[in-house]
């Protein structure tokens, strides 16, 4: 059977890296990961009546009130977790997404992480997350169904943590799992939301408040 990964017409890899070129001229500087967005195929993780869309700079709908994130917004987030650590191999360590969704978010943060824990508490998305990432046989991915408001704290310590989701203020637990050094990246806010980078030192945390973003909250439980 033919992967659609491969994708033809509007899902090929030459649409692939026209989103990618828009990135760059969007002011995306960080070729490593461009290169980690080029590498998945952003059109098997929406519905098959949206591929066409698929490399669109724009979120996409994936049912139950939730969506697939922009590309823009993707990459401009994973740009700020990698600052200060271009020049390791696998810079983003030990990394919780809290989200899935549909699980390309996480496909593109096994390009740049040595593990990834994606924790989602919608189980029918945390299915259709491991259909979709079935074919692409990423080995340092795992993906969990639960409270994501909880993250993980079996597996932590995490060097970053990253939130699908936007919160009205950054919930402590996670900050408590994030190991000292780390990073974590989060959409914060009610009807007016940024994006506000937490670093973790041995003198405390420091944020720098960054883009203007929407995103679906965060909510608490499972279904």
């Amino acid at each position: 059977m033919r992967l659609r990964a491969d994708g033809k017409g509007m899902t090929s890899t030459r649409t692939r890296a026209r989103m990618i070129e828009r990135l760059r001229e969007n002011g995306i500087r960080d070729e490593v990961v461009l290169a980690a967005m080029q590498a998945v195929p952003r059109h098997i993780f929406v519905e098959e009546a949206l591929e066409s869309r698929a490399y669109e700079d724009i979120a996409l709908p994936i049912g139950f009130s939730q969506t697939i994130s922009q590309p823009f917004v993707i990459a401009r987030m994973l740009e700020e977790l990698r600052r200060g650590r271009e020049m390791q191999e696998k810079p983003l360590g030990r990394t919780l997404e809290i989200g899935t969704g549909c699980g390309y978010q996480a496909a593109v943060l096994a390009q740049l992480a040595q593990e990834v824990y994606s924790i989602e508490r919608i189980a029918a998305l945390a299915d259709l997350a491991r259909k979709n990432l079935r074919e692409l046989r990423l080995s340092n991915l795992r993906l969990t169904h639960g409270d994501g408001s909880e993250g993980l704290a079996g597996a932590a310590p995490f060097d970053t943590i990253i939130s699908a989701a936007a919160t009205p203020r950054i919930p402590p637990v996670l900050l408590q799992q994030l190991a000292m050094g780390g990073k974590m990246i989060f959409p914060v806010g009610d009807e007016e939301q940024a994006l506000c980078l937490v670093e973790r030192t041995p003198r405390g945390t420091r944020e720098t408040w960054l883009d203007p973003v929407r995103f679906v909250p965060l909510r608490a439980g499972v279904e």
